[in-house]
């Protein structure tokens, strides 16, 4: 495993074009010309109308898609590179846990694929149920638990050997209003915790603004970078949510996603 510079920035993309079924009738051209650097520490949250590839270029970060043309790098390695040394961790809208395991074991299945001993991983869970305050329920198995906690013990999974990068494509989407913020709120706190960089898509701009250090806004398919805003809200608490500077957050990336949807395809 190769080392992370901590001079590299945490995602470099220049020039990332990606066409699906390239060359053949039904060609379709998902992105088209992104670049974007997420420095170590950023917390960059993704948005744009539905279809404008934010989860395919999530992908391509993660490398579990390939672009078209154009370079991928990730702590100054090639995005290969660091899937193999696994440098990030990606978390989906689904939990995707194991039903036939209980808590504990679904968290520490990626560290037993590493080869881990048992007193090892059950230290590491220890540390990671303990982070998303899940101590009570090891022993648990997912159909016992609420959505909310079911996506805690998926992000606790993916950060069981502390990757650098985490990668999250609507993690809060199929989650009620409440759970969502509940969960907005644990997210804030294991990522000032655990110092980590995230990129976090989302359809949800008040999500987007409340989380983010900057938000990208993308252009309709194919998905362009239509505008970064940064957001510097302080600390973000319960109360924020109603301050006015949030509003007029909010209301600016609004306004970016109207000019983009105004915009022939």
């Amino acid at each position: 495993m190769t080392s992370i510079d901590p001079a590299a920035a945490a995602v470099e993309l220049i020039g990332i074009d990606k066409v699906f079924n390239e060359g053949t009738a039904n060609a379709v051209e998902a992105l088209r010309g992104i670049d974007l650097t997420v420095q170590q520490g950023d917390f960059i949250s993704l948005i744009g109308p539905s279809g404008c590839g934010k989860s395919t270029l999530l992908r391509v970060i993660a490398d579990l898609l390939p672009p078209s043309s154009g370079t991928a790098s990730v702590f100054g390695k090639t995005a290969t590179q660091a899937r193999l040394d696994q440098d990030h961790a990606m978390a989906f809208q689904k939990a995707g846990l194991f039903d036939w395991r209980t808590v504990r074991a679904n968290i520490e299945l990626p560290l037993e694929l590493k080869g881990w001993s048992k007193a090892k991983r059950r230290a590491r869970s220890e540390e990671m149920l303990e982070l998303v305050k899940l101590d009570d329920f090891a022993s648990h198995y997912p159909f016992h638990l609420s959505g909310g906690m079911q996506q805690r013990v998926a992000i606790a999974r993916c950060l069981t050997f502390e990757p650098k990068l985490l990668l999250m494509d609507e993690p809060f989407g199929a989650l009620d209003e409440m759970t969502r913020e509940h969960m907005q709120a644990e997210l804030l706190r294991i990522y000032q915790e655990l110092d980590t960089t995230i990129v976090f898509v989302t359809h949800s701009i008040a999500e987007a603004v409340y989380l983010s250090s900057r938000v990208v806004v993308m252009s309709p398919r194919p998905g362009e970078i239509h505008s970064t805003i940064d957001v510097d809200l302080g600390e973000r608490t319960d109360a924020i949510r109603n301050d006015a500077a949030f509003f007029e957050k909010t209301n600016e990336v609004r306004n970016a996603l109207r000019s983009v949807e105004q915009v022939p395809g």
